[in-house]
Formats: C-alpha cells, sequence, structure tokens
C-alpha cells in the first residue's frame, strides 16, 4: 500500500483536474504546487475565501521568484486570483493579475503552461471589457506560444473556451459552437470532470442562438452534475442560463446558488 505521502499529490491532482472535484476533506499541502492545486480546487467548489487563502501561502513560498519553478508557480497563482474576479464579472481588475501573471513568466520560452493561462486569461478579460479583437489577438499569440508542445491539455481546452466566448459576443453562434464542440471532445479525452462539465456549459450557451430547447435541455443536465460534485460556480452560471432562456426558476435558483458563493466569500455582482 501507499504511504499518505505518496498519495497526496496524485489525490489533489484528481480533485484539481480529475474524477474527484468534490472531494472535501483535503490534505494539508507539503509543496507550493500542492498548494495552488489546492487552490484550484477550493475555487472550483466555489470556497473562494479558502482558496484565497491558499494563494497567500504559495505567494510567501514564492515570494522572490528564485527558481524557475517558483516563477511558474506564483504565475499561476496570479491567473487563479485573475479567474476568481473574471468569474464575479470583475474583467478590468482581473487583467491587472493575468498581465502581473504574464510578466513574471514572459521570458521563460520553453515552458507555456504559465504563459498560456495567462494570455487566455487577458483574452477573456478583454472579451469582459469589450475588446474582442484585442481578445482574438492574445489567443493568437496563446497559440503561438503552445506551439507543438505535447501534453498540456488543459490549455488546449481554455483556448477553445475563450474563443467560443469571443465568438458568441460576436454573435457568431455557429463558429462558437465549433469551438465548444471541440471543447467537448478535448475534454473528453481527459479525466478532468470540471473541465468537461464547463465545455458542455459552453456548448449549452453556442446552442441558445439556434434551439432554446436543446441549450435548457444541456444546461440542465449540467446544473445536475454540478450539483452532484459540488461545483457551485459552475451550478450557478448554469442556472443563470437555464432561468435566463427559460424563464422559469431552478431548484435551487440562481439568486439561492449565488447567496451560498458569497457566503464562502465569492465577491459577485448583484444579480438585476
Amino acid at each position: 500500500m501507499p504511504s499518505q505521502a505518496a498519495a497526496r499529490p496524485s489525490t489533489l491532482e484528481s480533485a484539481a483536474f480529475g474524477a474527484d472535484p468534490d472531494l472535501d476533506r483535503l490534505p494539508v499541502p507539503s509543496t507550493t504546487r500542492e498548494w495552488w492545486t489546492t487552490a484550484v480546487i477550493l475555487g472550483g467548489q466555489g470556497h473562494y475565501a479558502r482558496a484565497r487563502a491558499a494563494l497567500d501561502v504559495l505567494d510567501r513560498r514564492t515570494s522572490g521568484f528564485s527558481a524557475h519553478s517558483d516563477r511558474v508557480l506564483a504565475s499561476l497563482s496570479a491567473s487563479t486570483r485573475a479567474s476568481f474576479l473574471r468569474q464575479s464579472g470583475r474583467h478590468a481588475l482581473a487583467s491587472t493579475w493575468d498581465g502581473r501573471a504574464l510578466a513574471i513568466v514572459g521570458g521563460l520560452q520553453d515552458d507555456p503552461e504559465a504563459a498560456c493561462d495567462a494570455l487566455t486569461g487577458l483574452a477573456a478579460d478583454a472579451l469582459g471589457c469589450g475588446r474582442l479583437p484585442l481578445g482574438w489577438r492574445l489567443l493568437a499569440q496563446c497559440r503561438a506560444r503552445l506551439g507543438e508542445e505535447a501534453g498540456l491539455w488543459r490549455q488546449e481546452i481554455r483556448i477553445e473556451w475563450v474563443s467560443a466566448e469571443l465568438a458568441l459576443a460576436g454573435g457568431d453562434f455557429a463558429r462558437a459552437g465549433r469551438h465548444a464542440e471541440r471543447a467537448v471532445e478535448l475534454s473528453g479525452e481527459s479525466e478532468s470532470v470540471r473541465h468537461r462539465v464547463k465545455s458542455d456549459l459552453l456548448l449549452s450557451a453556442t446552442l441558445t442562438g439556434t434551439d432554446p430547447s436543446a441549450a435548457v435541455e444541456l444546461a440542465t443536465d449540467v446544473l445536475a452534475r454540478c450539483q452532484r460534485y459540488g461545483l457551485l460556480p459552475l451550478a450557478w452560471a448554469s442556472s443563470l442560463l437555464i432561468e435566463g432562456v427559460s424563464g422559469g426558476r431552478t431548484s435551487p435558483s440562481a439568486r439561492e446558488i449565488g447567496d451560498l458563493i458569497a457566503m464562502r466569500g465569492g465577491l459577485l455582482l448583484p444579480l438585476s
């Protein structure tokens, strides 16, 4: 039997990027990478205050960026903070953190993981600020940075997510659908429940312009999976989509889910 110490990394990785996103008894992190992974898990569950506290520890441990790994993890920390802000609709503020994330690893040409996270984050921030052409240019930079690098499935999926969102914002539902379908395909090849759920949610959003009933049906399935796995932020987003398209209320409603996220430290903008 493997020791608890040996099992810890795979357990955290599985919760962050695998089949166990609802893991509620997290082991105490022992490495800087584990502190980041813990923050990702907690953010996916909507425990934003606890996630930011984990990033605070990570930032103290990587202060000064003395090693290559320190710079990468400091950048990933900044990108993660940006994602929390972006999920609450604060895109302009998120862009300052994504910009910091990119600046930290701008010269690490041989390690595109963190740089791609920052660039896709900046593209999503540009989208939220209404700067669609800038968003597309940033995604092009990200694709160039990624190049032929193999194994960075998460970055590939994120590019498709933001591409779908940019196309949606531009009113091109067909293009958005193609990117969302590609994200569904890529996420289906991974073990990540969270990435599969979000990809399906984006596909649902692309269907709102062509087949609203199918969009609601898929979003309803997404909401059920979010509730099963404790993915509160995605549950909130899927509930908003269902209520916006159908005119009815989900159970729990988007407002009720938002209230629970706020109790966990989420800084959500008020619903109109």
